[in-house]
């Protein structure tokens, strides 16, 4: 039996993250445990993996899309057509369109749409650390149009640090096209887990974070809140704010907050949950790929 795992990082300039490329191992590998023969489709400039337009479709009994943002648009209805004689799911996705609207998936463990919410898949990787570098992060969320206030959190952490003697180190968790030079998702999350604090406006940011047993401040840059926000109350942690209500004397009590005793036992608490949850996902998603004589085929 083979499967496929795809995501962004299938395909060219679509923005693949570091939590993209640990769902990516994480699929593989729940997949694996599950009995399948698991490829990769890549596209540059990640290698070792395959093209999922050149592949023989018909090999795959399985085709899994694992992270990330997942609408229905050109480009992923190219996608899911490639593959229609294999069994389709979707997993660690935020659905942008309501489910009873659109859901492709024979199988969909999202990570958040408008019937639930789950945390990152990302809080059950295992983490390498290696040497700490210093980073740049800079990405606008243009599908959340008039909503989106990148300017305004991004202003906003400008005061909260330079009203402070700090050495600032932005991460940036882009892996496609990374600034200063950072290769993998362990290198990324190295980063993060020698931080004491980290100011984040991303949802990678705040899993990573909170995974690693650091404090975040976490700003969705989305007027209202939006998947950021709903990720960490998802994790229920309370350091979370929205680009359209924010203020400096809060961002200043949250900042001393997080470098207290409290705040480290706070996040790993949060973290426990996240694994305890995600533990029942990964459970769930081997389970319906098993039987009892081996794994499972199409439904």
């Amino acid at each position: 039996m083979k499967a496929l795992v795809a995501g962004w990082f299938s395909f060219e300039e679509m923005g693949a993250t570091a939590g993209d490329l640990i769902s990516r191992d994480l699929a593989g590998e729940w997949l694996r445990e599950a009995g399948y023969e698991c490829h990769i489709a890549h596209a540059p400039p990640f290698s070792d993996g395959v093209d999922w337009r050149a592949v023989d479709p018909s090999q795959y009994d399985l085709v899994v899309f694992v992270c990330g943002p997942f609408g229905k648009n050109e480009l992923t209805s190219e996608f899911l057509s490639r593959f229609p004689g294999a069994r389709l799911v979707g997993l660690n996705l935020s659905m942008l369109q309501p489910l009873d609207v659109w859901n492709p998936f024979d199988l969909l463990l999202e990570r958040d749409s408008d019937r639930t919410s789950r945390p990152d898949i990302s809080f059950l990787s295992e983490r390498t650390l290696v040497p700490v570098v210093g980073v740049v992060l800079v990405h606008p969320q243009e599908e959340y149009g008039g909503r989106a206030m990148h300017g305004a959190a991004n202003e906003a952490v400008r005061r909260l640090l330079s009203g402070r003697e700090v050495a600032a180190v932005p991460i940036d968790t882009r892996l496609d096209v990374n600034e200063t030079g950072l290769r993998t998702s362990a290198e990324v999350e190295s980063l993060v887990a020698r931080m004491d604090l980290l100011v984040t406006t991303r949802l990678h940011g705040t899993a990573l974070s909170i995974k690693n047993g650091v404090p975040a401040i976490v700003i969705d840059p989305i007027a209202g809140g939006a998947k950021v926000k709903r990720q960490a109350d998802t994790l229920g942690w309370p350091l979370v704010f929205t680009a359209d209500s924010l203020r400096d004397e809060t961002l200043s009590e949250a900042f001393d907050y997080c470098l207290t005793p409290q705040a480290r036992a706070r996040a790993r608490e949060c973290r426990e949950r996240a694994r305890a949850i995600v533990k029942a996902v990964r459970d769930e998603f081997i389970a319906a790929h098993v039987r009892a004589d081996g794994p499972a085929g199409r439904r």
